[in-house]
């Protein structure tokens, strides 16, 4: 099972550290902490690619140099047809959780990620493995207490962590880089019930 785990985000120094970057983020971690070759530019792809293995079996990591509605360009050049996006792992940002959890979702729809639309647009199919990282505040019983109106939910997502906000992020991605390993030896399953798990 030859894996391709996509982390999206927009690429370019000024998007670094945003809140919309926070799936790009925590597939560079996994790369660092995995021995990953260095990214490197594939044009054809539109994307940074690093190869090498996770708990033994082969992985492509993809990093979309597309903006972020453009994702599936990038997605498309390594999925190349529904049943091999069984093997697919996109890593995203999501205003639906609060900042600190993560959950992996399987053939479920977009909740109106641009990004993650653009990968189902472009592979034909919603049946892959999404790894959702949360970046709202965390309002009553840990629901996400999210940000409404357009310009104010842009505003939200381009914007950059702040301190306080740091460690929980950096909490989250350690567990979104964990969840791929789990799910390249023991498969969507066991990587959800650990993903799920507070």
């Amino acid at each position: 099972m030859a894996l391709v785990i996509v982390g999206l985000g927009n690429p370019g120094k000024e998007y670094e550290k945003t809140r919309h970057n926070a799936g790009r983020t925590a597939v560079e971690l996994l790369a660092k902490r995995g021995g990953f070759d260095v990214f490197t530019p594939n044009k054809k792809a539109f994307a940074l690619v690093a190869k090498g293995t996770l708990e033994g079996e082969g992985a492509t990591l993809v990093l979309p140099e597309t903006m972020m509605n453009a994702s599936g360009k990038a997605v498309s050049a390594f999925v190349k047809s529904p049943k091999a996006a069984s093997n697919l792992v996109v890593v995203h940002d999501d205003l639906d959780l609060p900042l600190g959890t993560i959950k992996i979702s399987v053939g479920r729809g977009s909740g109106g990620h641009k990004g993650v639309e653009s990968v189902m647009r472009a592979i034909k199919t919603k049946d892959f493995t999404r790894v959702r990282i949360g970046i709202s505040a965390a309002g009553k019983k840990n629901q996400a207490k999210k940000v409404s109106g357009e310009e104010k939910v842009i505003k939200h997502v381009l914007g950059r962590w702040k301190p306080a906000e740091e460690t929980l992020f950096k909490k989250s991605l350690k567990k979104a880089a964990q969840s791929a390993a789990i799910f390249a030896s023991e498969g969507a399953g066991a990587a959800t019930m650990f993903a799920n798990t507070r």
